[in-house]
């Protein structure tokens, strides 16, 4: 399933700064950067939870936002993608 991670840590206290760091470097090893604080990740069920999981552990819940999107399937018909950045197409072939 296609999911998209959206995140706004405050980062006005060095632990805010430091939460910031460790919820991206989370989105960054099973997702795509598309915006500074926006992933699309291609995950299945259980690796869903677990980035979920994760992210809730390192969140503060009275000073930052996490949101978590499903996009329903057929995804070209859910994303349209305008400008110059491409996303990876993950059911794409692997070579160009």
């Amino acid at each position: 399933m296609l999911i998209i991670v959206t995140y706004d840590v405050s980062t006005e206290t060095a632990a805010g700064r430091r939460r910031l760091r460790r919820v991206a470097k989370a989105c960054e090893s099973i997702g795509q950067r598309v915006q500074k604080s926006v992933f699309e990740c291609q995950v299945n069920e259980m690796q869903f939870e677990e980035l979920e999981r994760a992210l809730l552990a390192e969140i503060d819940e009275n000073e930052d936002n996490l949101r978590f999107y499903r996009i329903t399937e057929p995804v070209e018909v859910r994303v349209k993608q305008y400008g110059t950045f491409r996303s990876v197409d993950f059911e794409g072939p692997l070579l160009a």
